[in-house]
């Protein structure tokens, strides 16, 4: 177990509050030394009556890093001081474990495997000096066979130990001879001519019979390394049964109730996305993740695109009476630290790294964050508590 080498852990009790441990809502202290959650009464007392202890968040697939990356086309300097800003606006959101979702796509740009490189070196450069954990998660797309093995070398060099499989490739138009929607956009992004990007999808989709048999050596080999797959936006049972077969048992975002459901009954991993939980329904027509909630359909919310939308989420479920806060809490903490295979976190328990948050219960607004045993964000009437 490692933790931040930011600052010295907090050593005190948190007295007053209401604290959601693993087996339900107390009143009893808290107690924090040496970056965990103690038994035993150590250090000053602080008085949070009037507020409430949670898990701290864990974020499975978030990739609003983006903007601190790149706040404008082509501005992708500075990177290290993006993934500084990153970790503070998942800290003032409550995430105490932020998994930054990354491409290594042949879309170019910000998902191309150069800027993944230098996404991937700033964080290293930086993720010992922030008091949020930040992890890394590369989503690679299939048909880029030709750098599986420069995948592997990059999966090896920043220790990543997660990958997520993907095909964005517009399949139907490109086999009907046609030109995907909105190809001059996308191709200014990747820095190409419409011609060049759309000659490159050709040619990649001309190779798909090549795919599965290369995909399944690369599962095989990952695998081997303890590294977790997943897949994304599964839409058939079929097709995420045959993910399983080659080792991939985190389903992300399922885009049908079909492929949730396959997903539950193999005893695969349920990803779903926070943003649609906010919205009421997804932005892209696909499952409602709130049905899928209901459903029980459901191990983790991932901030995908919105590091807000996690708290939001949860609350949202709360207030239209579909899960108690208990279980809605536990989509975004123990559910994904189950997911992610971090047995370390998730919940308020003796032993487990001390990643909390602290609500004002009136309000519902974060005012403390705390990531293993450390101060990553604190604000208003609860920083004075601490501060008193």
């Amino acid at each position: 177990m490692s933790f931040s080498t930011s600052g010295p852990a907090l050593d005190m009790t948190l007295t007053g509050a209401r604290v959601l441990r693993p087996e339900g809502w107390g009143g009893d202290a808290l107690c924090l030394s040496g970056g965990l959650i103690s038994e035993a009464a150590d250090g000053r007392q602080v008085d949070l009556a009037g507020c409430l202890v949670l898990p701290g968040l864990i974020d499975v697939h978030g990739d609003g890093f983006e903007r601190h990356m790149a706040p404008r086309r082509g501005a992708l300097r500075e990177a290290e001081n993006g993934v500084i800003a990153t970790a503070a606006e998942l800290a003032v959101n409550g995430i105490t474990t932020g998994v930054m979702a990354q491409f290594f796509s042949w879309e170019g740009g910000m998902r191309s495997p150069e800027f993944a490189a230098s996404v991937f070196n700033a964080v290293g450069a930086v993720r010992d000096s922030v008091a949020v954990d930040l992890q890394l998660q590369l989503r690679l797309e299939t048909h880029m066979m030709d750098d599986f093995p420069r995948v592997l070398e990059m999966i090896a060099a920043h220790d990543i130990s997660y990958v997520v499989l993907n095909d964005h490739l517009p399949h139907q138009r490109l086999s009907e001879g046609r030109k995907p929607p909105r190809l001059t956009g996308q191709a200014l992004k990747s820095g190409r001519s419409p011609e060049t990007h759309l000659a490159l999808m050709q040619d990649l989709h001309a190779r798909g019979g090549e795919v599965p048999a290369a995909v399944a050596a690369l599962c095989k080999a990952l695998m081997a390394q303890g590294i977790r797959l997943g897949s994304h936006d599964d839409r058939t049972a079929e097709a995420r049964a045959d993910w399983r077969s080659k080792g991939v048992l985190v389903s992300e975002f399922p885009e049908t109730a079909e492929a949730a459901r396959a997903a539950r009954q193999g005893g695969d991993a349920i990803v779903l996305g926070a943003p649609n939980v906010v919205r009421g329904a997804s932005h892209a027509g696909n499952a409602s993740a709130t049905e899928l909630v209901r459903e029980g359909l459901c191990d983790a919310l991932a901030s995908d695109y919105h590091y807000p939308a996690m708290r939001q989420a949860v609350w949202r479920l709360v207030d239209q009476d579909i899960l108690p806060l208990e279980e809605a809490w536990a989509l975004v903490s123990s559910g994904p630290a189950r997911v992610l295979g971090l047995a370390d976190r998730g919940a308020l328990a003796p032993g487990l790294r001390a990643d909390l948050v602290v609500l004002e219960e009136d309000t519902r607004r974060v005012g403390a964050v705390i990531s293993g045993g450390q101060v990553a964000y604190m604000t208003g009437r609860v920083a004075s508590r601490f501060l008193a």
